[in-house]
């Protein structure tokens, strides 16, 4: 029998279950969809009982032959909340992650919240919260839930989780300001770091499910912690990099990062810090000029060791967050060069330029300084762009474990009891 634990991943269309062993090596996987959520007027609403069965769906297909299941961890959607009643059953629908909350709650909090609080914003999960008061006895987080569904205890959230709702991660406290608003902090879960256990699976999960009794339930992350842990990045300077249809960059630090102007916040995770930021580059940038087809053609006639020369900033359309910061800022592709093939380069070498430009304003925040870059995504699949993003960013590059969030999950389970995964 091999020891495993598994990392559960709660997403908006589906949950993934994935088993890894002591080394990181994934033993099973099973995954299960999940009907998309109520929208209406720019709300988003979620029936939790989706989010549980498309769990018991899960590993119902879950192979675990041969395997002995030591922990449990959850990750889920960062934002995403409900209110529960006492015996934990849901009192109200999901409150997705991007979900709106009404003005006259989000000025509550502008009015005492410091500007550096992650629990501002259309989307603030604690002005949805404040919706919720009066619904039931506690409001949770979408991983507390099924945290609590396993293990009998909805008393309890991660560090992770909880920054959007206002939890102070530096102080390690739910700040005082909060009550200031008129919410009631008690409504929230206590607070642990990210890979604490918190219990065993109770009896009756655990002949539900076929696991043993001594499986240990462990406090998860947020999704988009999750997929960062998954690419196996542990050390100060790891940079991860997803090519998507927007540049997302997160990279691990010594110190946080705080900067409300660029949207820029950190997570807490053990005694390092995870700080991100979001470009509007990318895929989009990309795909505006050219086809899949034309991606495709391309490609291999590129030379990433002969530059263009050209000062490209690709944006689809004016307007840019990180590294700069300006609704109005306008994409820059002139001069426009005759040869496609010169064009299509220059784009690709236009973002890489703003990848680096990205990770040294991270540094400049306050952040590690990069020190290796991992990459995600579909652009990740291209060579001749790695070879040109790390001219540019003067790092080594480095595999990724995974870019399945549900195994980084399974590392903080591997955590929780004991194993420094």
């Amino acid at each position: 029998m091999t020891d495993v634990v598994l990392g559960i991943d709660i997403g908006t269309s589906g949950v993934r279950i994935a088993a890894t062993d002591a080394a990181n090596t994934l033993q099973a996987m099973a995954t299960a969809p999940i009907v998309a959520p109520i929208t209406d007027f720019g709300r988003a609403w979620q029936d939790p009982m989706l989010w549980w069965n498309a769990t018991l769906a899960a590993f119902a297909a879950l192979k675990l032959d041969g395997l002995t299941v030591r922990a449990i961890a959850v990750d889920g959607t960062s934002g995403t909340i409900l209110a529960i009643n006492p015996d934990g059953s849901p009192a109200s629908l999901g409150s997705m992650y991007n979900d709106v909350c009404l003005p006259e709650n989000l000025a509550k909090i502008a009015a005492v919240a410091p500007r550096d609080t992650a629990a501002l914003g259309s989307t603030s999960p604690l002005a949805r919260a404040m919706e919720l008061v009066g619904k039931g006895s506690r409001i949770l987080h979408q991983a507390d839930w099924i945290l609590g569904k396993l293990s009998g205890r909805y008393d309890v959230t991660d560090e992770n989780n909880a920054l959007k709702s206002g939890y102070d991660p530096v102080t390690r406290y739910w700040p005082h300001w909060i009550t200031r608003t008129g919410f009631d902090t008690r409504l929230f879960p206590t607070v642990v770091a990210a890979g604490t256990k918190i219990g065993n699976i109770t009896p009756q999960m655990a002949a539900q499910l076929g696991l043993p009794e001594t499986t240990a339930i462990v406090a998860g992350t947020t999704d988009g912690c999750a997929a960062f842990l998954a690419s196996g990045a542990s050390e100060p300077g790891d940079g991860v990099t997803s090519l998507g249809t927007t540049l997302t960059l997160k990279l691990l630090s010594e110190t946080p990062v705080f900067a409300p102007d660029f949207g820029i916040y950190s997570h807490r995770i053990g005694d390092q810090w995870l700080a991100g930021g979001a470009s509007n580059t990318g895929g989009a940038a990309i795909g505006k000029y050219f086809s899949k087809e034309d991606i495709a053609r391309l490609t291999p006639l590129l030379d990433p060791n002969v530059p263009t020369g050209l000062d490209y900033y690709p944006l689809p359309k004016p307007g840019e967050r990180f590294p700069v910061n300006d609704p109005n800022f306008p994409p820059r592709l002139e001069p426009r060069p005759a040869e496609t093939l010169v064009f299509f380069q220059a784009i690709l070498e236009g973002i890489a330029r703003i990848e680096a430009e990205a990770y040294a304003k991270l540094g400049a925040l306050g952040a590690s300084k990069l020190a290796s870059i991992r990459s995600a995504g579909g652009g990740a699949a291209n060579a001749a762009w790695t070879a040109i993003r790390l001219h540019a960013l003067g790092v080594p590059e480095k595999p990724s474990l995974s870019e399945h969030a549900a195994v980084g999950t399974a590392r903080l389970a591997w955590r929780g009891i004991g194993h420094a995964n």
